[in-house]
């Protein structure tokens, strides 16, 4: 039946549409209060005007709707359906950048902290989020130095020789090693860490001063001192929070600058009154830019899975469903959450401030196409969620032709460009198989061999470690690195592998997290710039061995021809095909005649029967 012929017959319900093209593929969802007038409305000709519209509708070859109880079944719906087939004729939000939290498994024997931007169901506690992803950091920073629980990707289910530098710095008590900590001590260190994540400060500072209290009864001094500075900073800590809670409620502030099919979005976040954080988002396929209809797309996106939930949200125009997303935010939230378009005043104000801001932004990504390294290494540190911007990556790939001429190679990215004198290369001498002989083909082996010659040597050296270590490869390889570095007990260095042709990055420790760029990001065209050199770099050598291997082994086959004079030979002519191509006068100038002509005889021998086989 023709798509209009069943807009036609369609129930006054409320539900959710979905446009689908000839071959099925879903171009469009949305929701509809009556899903019959909804639908209707697009194949009247008045509509056709409207790019977006006339567009989408001259590719609908099918139509299927979602009948449902209310338009908040509707809107919930409509946003899993958006997620599920990514259509293209809808609002798509494409950001790099998502809320920070801090990760504590609880479920460990020995619990640590790490920073995250995805929550799982794996049975840690979440906490956030943070803003700005400094602040989660900060105090990741402050629970190693006070509370001295990691925040390490080591296996702690096995004992170790020795514990690593954040030990002998004292942030980390140590689990890994036997003898170091007892149970009843890292279980009080996490304990503690947990109540301070909670926001149980109140409770933590009497569980403090009671232990400062029974440690001077006991003449330990040292730790009674510990526990007075550490009092002393979450005494601090509350005195600021109290402070900025006082200063005002939690607003976003959404604004966006379009010139279609170009549109860059910002959206501030305001905490206790002041600005903490920021996020940019970008688009380049909307032909058609409507505030009224862009804007709930986005704040669909944005906030029907939010953890956290503002109480305002500033927007720069008002749009249909404004009743109906904040009833269910506030729902979801446990307390109102107003959406307003602010007219006047300071709100209107700053809300401009903000669309200032999202045109300097579009002016940086769509028309200052250079960004400083610094920029770069800090986008970099917010992907990757690094400790700090890398100011040096290393990088490794291994290539090959069916285990023969085997080599690695390794190239440097250092304050924003490449330094070639930095560059390694490395024959592989492989692991020995079953028979004796090396093997040669085993892609993981040789990565495993390649960053353990690298990182010994910079150990005896006592040269510092790279910010990043990247990995041209997919899990395996980043798997085999990340073994050879542990086996140097090089422990808490960045790495991570980006996979050919998907383009996506896995960071070491959180492989379950695989980390996909915008093909538009700086960061994601670094990343491959560095790949690509990395592999022009071990292809090439790789050619010359194969060479050079294929070169000696011809004239080696050659009777009274040695290495000095395949070595004289090779000087003067450059290749084997230049010197079959020579002729024998030209090799007679080098060589007696009769040499010269047994040599040029076997040459042709040797291309004859390669010709055959």
């Amino acid at each position: 039946m023709d798509p209009q012929q069943k807009a036609a017959g369609l129930p006054e319900s409320p539900g959710v549409y979905l446009f689908r093209d000839a071959a099925g593929t879903v171009l469009y969802v949305g929701k509809a209060r009556v899903l019959r007038n909804r639908v209707r409305s697009y194949f009247l000709e008045s509509r056709w005007a409207d790019a977006k519209t006339g567009s989408l509708v001259r590719e609908i070859a099918d139509l299927e709707t979602i009948v449902v109880g209310n338009e908040r079944e509707a809107l919930a719906l409509e946003h899993n359906l958006i997620k599920q087939y990514r259509p293209k004729f809808n609002v798509l939000l494409r950001d790099d950048k998502t809320y920070p939290y801090i990760k504590l498994t609880a479920a460990e024997k020995y619990p640590r902290v790490y920073f995250t931007r995805r929550i799982k169901k794996d049975g840690s506690l979440y906490f956030g989020p943070y803003f700005p992803s400094s602040l989660a950091r900060r105090i990741l920073h402050f629970i190693h130095k006070r509370f001295q629980v990691p925040s390490c990707t080591v296996d702690l289910t096995r004992p170790h020789p020795r514990p690593c530098l954040q030990h002998y710095i004292q942030r980390c008590l140590g689990p890994c090693v036997p003898g170091l900590t007892s149970d009843e001590r890292y279980s009080e260190a996490a304990r503690d860490a947990r109540m301070f994540l909670e926001g149980r400060r109140h409770d933590l500072i009497k569980s403090l001063e009671a232990r400062m209290a029974a440690a001077s009864r006991e003449e330990r001094f040292e730790q009674a001192a510990a526990y007075r500075d550490l009092l002393r900073t979450l005494e601090d800590i509350e005195e600021r929070q109290r402070i900025a809670a006082a200063q005002g409620d939690d607003t976003d502030v959404l604004a966006c600058y379009a010139e279609p099919p170009l549109v860059a979005a910002n959206l501030f976040h305001l905490r206790g009154g002041r600005v903490v954080d920021r996020r940019e988002f970008y688009w380049e396929d909307l032909a058609e830019f409507d505030p009224r209809e862009f804007v709930p797309a986005l704040l669909k996106q944005l906030y029907l899975e939010a953890e956290y939930l503002p109480r305002a949200i500033h927007v720069p125009a008002d749009f249909e469903d404004r009743a109906l997303l904040e009833d269910t935010l506030s729902e979801r939230a446990g307390h109102k959450v107003e959406i307003l378009a602010p007219q006047r005043g300071p709100k209107r104000a700053f809300l401009d401030l903000v669309e200032t801001n999202a045109q300097h932004s579009f002016t940086q990504r769509f028309r200052v196409l250079k960004p400083t390294s610094r920029a770069i290494a800090e986008a970099l540190q917010g992907a990757l969620d690094l400790p700090e911007p890398p100011q040096r990556i290393e990088s490794f790939d291994v290539s090959h032709i069916q285990g023969t001429d085997t080599v690695a190679s390794l190239v440097v990215w250092e304050n924003g460009r490449m330094k070639k004198s930095g560059y390694r290369k490395f024959i592989i001498r492989g692991v020995p198989g079953p028979d004796g002989a090396p093997v040669l083909n085993d892609d993981f082996a040789s990565m495993r061999e390649a960053v353990s010659r690298r990182y010994r040597r910079l150990l005896e050296e006592k040269q510092p470690l790279p910010g990043l270590v990247l990995i041209d490869g997919g899990i395996g390889q980043l798997h085999a690195a990340a073994q050879a570095l542990e086996s140097l007990q090089i422990i808490n260095q960045p790495i991570v592998s980006i996979a050919k042709k998907e383009e996506i990055l896995y960071v070491c420790g959180r492989e379950h997290e695989p980390i996909v760029l915008d093909r538009h990001s700086p960061v994601l065209h670094l990343v491959q710039q560095i790949r690509d050199e990395t592999h022009r770099f071990a292809v090439a050598f790789h050619r010359q061995r194969r060479a050079q291997r294929q070169t000696r082994t011809v004239l080696g086959e050659i009777p009274g021809v040695g290495p000095r004079t395949a070595q004289k030979l090779l000087r003067e002519f450059g290749s084997v095909a230049n010197l079959r191509r020579a002729g024998l006068d030209a090799l007679s100038r080098i060589l007696p005649r009769k040499r010269a002509e047994k040599i040029l005889q076997h040459l042709q021998d040797a291309r004859n029967r390669s010709a055959a086989e």
